[in-house]
Formats: structure tokens, C-alpha cells, sequence
């Protein structure tokens, strides 16, 4: 599984080799695809650390107890109440409900399908790699006797919730600061920190409650940012190319000479 993901900032340079074959003036497009590679590169590289301190039982992984004691020290029923609502947002009935009626306002105000094609691409994809990961490493959640009822039985590694909300909020957050780029850039941080705040207390939450390891959200975390660079940067070589296209015949028209 981590040989499978860590392949991904080779295709993206191979996209970008391709590209440069095909395409005239690509810096924008060189960029782009070299920052996404790199910020995918250390994502992956990060939540693959993660998952050989768990093999080896060393590095973060030794705060997984301290950390979970931690948070049931914190326990009290308001603030439990609180975080199982909280939780149900991000499962797998609420958290779709949530986004299609967040991307189909978007596409409403803004007259343009993109926010439910991204959003749509980020989620399924969230899905299935939490799936996979989970099937094929089968780490055990932490005791159930440290979990606040209901009690989840599936595999632990890493936190869907956690993988499925970073995804969510960073495709959330990049389609309205592009829209609001012209904005204040306070606006702008304004929305990239709630996105951060809402996926960071939806990883709290996972802990909070003894539903997973502070690795498995950590991991999450980090996957979830990665694929979200990954269609970030598609998007942006998608639409540059297609403006190009638009621009083509229009420069060639203007370099004809009068008749």
C-alpha cells in the first residue's frame, strides 16, 4: 500500500514531462505540477514514517496511549455529547448529505459544475484509500473498554472520518478562495483556517472518543492533504490548458495579416 501511494509524485512528473512535449510556454504548468509533486512527496512520505513507527512500535507511535488517556481525562458528558454529534457529521450518512448540499449551492451561485465534479472526484477517492488501507493493514482499534459507546469494529488504520474531512475541507476551501481571489486576504485565511479548525476537530474527536489511535488520525490527515494537492493541481493544469486552447485561435487570428 505505501509503495502504491508513494508512486504518485512520479506520475504527476511524468504528467508535467508530457505536458512540456505537448505545450508551449509551460511554466505555469511547471509550477504547479513540480509544488504538487513535492507537497505529495512529503504527505506520503509522512504518513508512510507514521506507519513503520507503528510496525516498530518507536517514534509517534509510543504517544498513542499517553495521548488517548489524555483525552479521556478530558471527559465529561456535555463535551462528549458534543463530539458524538460532532463525529456523526463526518460518518457515512451526514458527511455526503453535507457536501452534495454544499456543492450543488456553489454550482447554483456560481453557474458552474466544478465544485460537485472536485468534490465528487475527492470523496470517492477519500473513500476508497481509507477502505483499502484499512483492509490491507487490519490494525486493531484501541480497546473497547477505552471507547465511548456506539462502538466502531472496523479496522483502524488510518481514520476515515479524519482522511474523508481533511479531503472535504481542503477541496471546500480551495474552490472559494479561488472564487474570493480578488477579495481581502483576510477572507481568504479566514476560510483556509475554519477548514483547518473543523478538519482538526473532527481528528480530536476520533481520539476524543476512543475510536482510533492519535496515529491513525495523524496518517489521515496527511493523505487526505496529499490527495487534495493532487486534484488542486489537476485542476489548475486542466484549466490552464483549456484556456490556451480558447486563447489559440483568437492569437492566430490577430497574427494574420490584414487582406
Amino acid at each position: 500500500m505505501r509503495d502504491a501511494i508513494q508512486r504518485i509524485p512520479g506520475l504527476i512528473l511524468q504528467l508535467f514531462r508530457w505536458l512540456s512535449e505537448r505545450s508551449r510556454g509551460t511554466w505555469v504548468l511547471v509550477i504547479v505540477l513540480v509544488a504538487a509533486a513535492g507537497l505529495v512527496a512529503l504527505l506520503v512520505n509522512g504518513a508512510g514514517e507514521i506507519l513503520e513507527s507503528i510496525g516498530d512500535e518507536e517514534g509517534i507511535a509510543l504517544w498513542d496511549r499517553p495521548v488517548l488517556d489524555w483525552a479521556i481525562g478530558l471527559r465529561n458528558p456535555t463535551l462528549t455529547a458534543a463530539m458524538l454529534w460532532f463525529t456523526d457529521t463526518g460518518g457515512p450518512i451526514w458527511q455526503p448529505i453535507i457536501l452534495a448540499v454544499v456543492s450543488l449551492v456553489l454550482w447554483w451561485r456560481w453557474r458552474d459544475p466544478t465544485p460537485v465534479v472536485l468534490v465528487l472526484v475527492v470523496q470517492v477517492v477519500a473513500i476508497l484509500t481509507s477502505l483499502t488501507a484499512k483492509n490491507v493493514i487490519g490494525r486493531a482499534r484501541p480497546p473497547q473498554m477505552d471507547a465511548v459507546p456506539p462502538y466502531e469494529t472496523s479496522p483502524s488504520f488510518p481514520s476515515g472520518h479524519t482522511l474523508q474531512a481533511f479531503a472535504a475541507a481542503g477541496i471546500v476551501c480551495y474552490l472559494l478562495i479561488r472564487h474570493l481571489w480578488d477579495r481581502p486576504a483576510w477572507q481568504r485565511v479566514l476560510i483556509a483556517l475554519f477548514g483547518l479548525f473543523y478538519a482538526s476537530v473532527m481528528a480530536f474527536s476520533r481520539v476524543y472518543l476512543g475510536y482510533h489511535w492519535l496515529t491513525d488520525v495523524l496518517a489521515a490527515a496527511v493523505l487526505g492533504l496529499a490527495w487534495v494537492a493532487i486534484v488542486v493541481a489537476c485542476h489548475r493544469v486542466w484549466r490552464t490548458i483549456r484556456q490556451r486552447r480558447a486563447d489559440g485561435p483568437i492569437e492566430e487570428e490577430q497574427a494574420r495579416p490584414a487582406d
